[in-house]
């Protein structure tokens, strides 16, 4: 039997598009002899389609792409993942499905069992998981079909009191494929391949695995479907971060021949390099997807609105990014020719408007209510606040999207300001801590300077006020960074911090500042998730509550 791999970009809720793609890797395929093309988890509707999923019209739309779908599916069959109603009285409305389709006729469907309902996801909100599992009979082989996390209850401490394939494994079938909606993080591949391969070797089987490409708001998907044989050795991996359609031919005897080049990496891409692919990737479809093309961002000569810059252009086009230099009396000289020498070395647009004026405008309007009160934070956060508007002012005028410039730690301590260096249509390096944002800045200047050397080795700094260092207010990021990353995605205690060996200090300031910022990241924009535990859907915490604070 020749199978198919079809690994793709969905957009959520564009039937239209998902099916037109679906219908021409199934016409590919045949034309290159293919017996079945699988598709991945929830294809139809794109994932995670989330509240839409309650409109009956939605799945509506669902049911009438499958019929397209099918009647496109002749000489040949095909795996897709849908949404369904549940017609059972008894639980949720809608099933996670996946269809068999064969010679334009809908053969069979699958249920998922295993509902994950932790980090990003929701799956338990919509959908009833499946008690019964039965294989699907094609072309003389028996194929185990699962959906995602059927497959991921074989770690040590199991999330789920069942294992679909220990039910459909007693039905002897020849294969398991499994398809998928497995999102990005930088430490997620290796633990991918890991548990797959154990589900190949548990059950000595050969297994297809496909994953979504793409991104859908902060969501990024990385591809790298998966073939194993049945001794779990892997003998395929798809590329990373693009669309790909791979063909094997799968034997009677089980095993396994690639009707291509293997890609198998012969090492793994290290975790900078995976999040400068998967933010390059998170801008590119946030843009596309929206329906806008042009980018604007303030640059103040720092390393973080220069690395967003040079991300945004390699994502863009330098030609659709706009860079807008907006100094204060605070600013310094060097760091204007920072600014300016990036835009040069990128070659993207830019303008440069001063707002000393405006600073002046706004706190002469709020003399009798300073009056004799010192310059303090109050001062600082106009200055910020001012650079919003006239950055807010042009995206209105223009049809430009804000790109937010806010790093990880920065956004886990509150180091910025509400409804100023803030706020934007999407945070592009909100997960990447400020450690990190240096190493993808020497990432970004590999083969020649693109990011101004000076951006990279000075002290960081706001400029909000003379001499002012990042320093003054936070404890050194190398050391910060590390306390953020144990309790935010460790979950560990402060007391468990401190016995780490930290400075109790350090640390209880530190985790005080991050349950105190709640009010703030709430209100800020989407954050392109790159780690294992990102500030957003995948992190919910009370604003108001009081415990380690």
């Amino acid at each position: 039997m020749k199978i198919a791999l079809a690994q793709l970009n969905y957009h959520v809720g564009n039937f239209e598009s998902n099916t037109a793609k679906i219908i021409h890797h199934i016409n590919k395929a045949r034309n290159n002899g293919a017996d079945l093309v699988v598709f991945a988890e929830l294809c139809v509707c794109g994932y995670p389609s989330r509240d839409f999923l309650e409109f009956d019209e939605f799945i509506g739309l669902c049911d009438n792409a499958a019929k397209k779908i099918a009647a496109a599916c002749t000489d040949m069959a095909c795996i897709i993942g849908i949404p369904t109603f549940n017609h059972n009285a008894e639980g949720k409305d809608l099933s996670n499905s996946a269809y068999f389709i064969e010679n334009g006729a809908i053969k069979a469907k699958v249920n998922k069992a295993l509902l994950p309902n932790y980090d990003i996801f929701d799956e338990y909100r919509y959908f009833e998981p499946s008690m019964e599992f039965n294989c699907i009979d094609f072309k003389g082989q028996r194929i185990a079909l699962t959906i995602c996390e059927d497959l991921w209850n074989t770690i040590e401490n199991p999330l789920y009191i069942t294992r679909p394939m220990d039910i459909l494994i007693e039905q002897k079938p020849d294969v398991m494929i499994n398809i998928a909606a497995s999102p990005f993080s930088y430490k997620h591949d290796e633990e991918r391949i890991a548990i797959l391969e154990d589900n190949a070797k548990r059950y000595n089987l050969p297994l297809f695995y496909v994953n979504h490409v793409g991104a859908q708001t902060e969501l990024i998907f990385d591809g790298g479907s998966l073939v194993f044989d049945n001794t779990g050795k892997l003998v395929d991996e798809l590329p990373y971060f693009e669309e790909a359609l791979t063909y094997y031919i799968l034997g009677d005897d089980a095993s396994i021949t690639l009707q291509q080049p293997s890609t198998v990496m012969a090492e793994r891409a290290g975790d900078i390099e995976q999040i400068y692919q998967a933010v390059i990737l998170g801008i590119r479809d946030y843009f596309y997807k929206s329906g806008f093309s042009r980018a604007i961002l303030g640059l103040s000569g720092g390393i973080d609105s220069a690395v967003v810059c040079a991300l945004a252009a390699e994502a863009l086009g330098a030609e659709n990014v706009m860079a807008v230099l907006l100094p204060s009396r605070f600013s310094t000289d060097h760091s204007l020719k920072d600014a300016e020498d990036l835009v040069a070395n990128l070659g993207c647009k830019s303008e440069t408007i001063p707002i000393k004026t405006i600073t002046e405008a706004f706190e002469t309007a709020l003399e009798p209510q300073f009056q004799g009160l010192p310059f303090n934070i109050a001062e600082e956060n106009i200055q910020s606040r001012s650079r919003a508007i006239l950055l807010m002012a042009m995206c209105n005028k223009f049809g430009y999207i804000l790109l937010n410039t806010s790093n990880k730690s920065e956004a886990a301590v509150g180091y910025g300001t509400l409804y100023g260096d803030m706020c934007g249509g999407i945070s592009v390096i909100g997960d990447v801590y400020k450690t990190q944002v240096f190493e993808l800045a020497r990432y970004i200047n590999r083969e020649r300077e693109i990011i101004p050397e000076n951006s990279i080795i000075k002290p960081p700094s706001a400029e909000l006020r003379p001499d002012q260092k990042d320093s003054d207010s936070l404890p050194e990021y190398d050391i910060l960074d590390k306390i953020i990353c144990e309790y935010v995605e460790h979950r560990c205690s402060s007391a468990e911090i401190i016995r780490m060996g930290y400075d109790e200090a350090t640390v209880r300031r530190t985790i005080k500042l991050i349950n105190l910022a709640e009010h703030k990241r709430y209100q800020t924009p989407p954050i392109l998730r790159v780690s294992p535990k990102a500030f957003g859907m995948g992190r919910r915490m009370p604003i108001v509550g009081k415990y380690l604070s």
